[in-house]
């Protein structure tokens, strides 16, 4: 939503996914939320703290809105759970090139579709939210290298 917690994880995790199977020059990944509510502003500390706690850098991510360019210039557009999909849904165009999808429709494990906002939690649930972005990305991952 605000693209302060969940969605700047998956994009750090998914970067290095993507650097450490050597396709950082062919794959591109980026984060945007669907409300303006964080405009400019870094992650969460707490989603940051968890991260580098799994050697993940979320550095450099700066909170960003969704546009209509995003829907012709990317391949995949994944959201977090089911209100945010049918915002993004809203977007989608003729001309628009992007599959949306939940991103835990790649995960191995399909017993959680959506992943859970830890804004107003605790520590716990920037942990739970690394857990299935990993699982999904790595799955997001393969699916991709299939298609190059």
């Amino acid at each position: 939503m605000g693209n302060i917690c969940r969605s700047p994880t998956a994009e750090g995790v998914f970067r290095k996914l993507v650097a450490d199977a050597g396709l950082a020059d062919r794959i591109h990944a980026d984060s945007a939320g669907t409300h303006a509510y964080h405009i400019g502003e870094q992650p969460d500390r707490r989603a940051q703290a968890a991260a580098e706690r799994r050697g993940i850098s979320l550095e450099g991510i700066r909170a960003r809105r969704v546009n209509e360019m995003d829907f012709e210039a990317f391949d995949y557009i994944l959201a977090m759970d089911e209100d945010n999909l049918l915002y993004l849904q809203q977007g989608i165009t003729e001309t628009s090139r992007a599959r949306l999808n939940l991103l835990l429709e790649y995960a191995a494990s399909d017993n959680v579709r959506e992943v859970p906002d830890p804004y107003y939690g605790g520590a716990a649930g920037f942990e739970r939210v690394l857990d299935l972005v990993e699982e999904a990305s790595r799955g997001l991952l393969e699916a991709i290298r299939r298609e190059l």
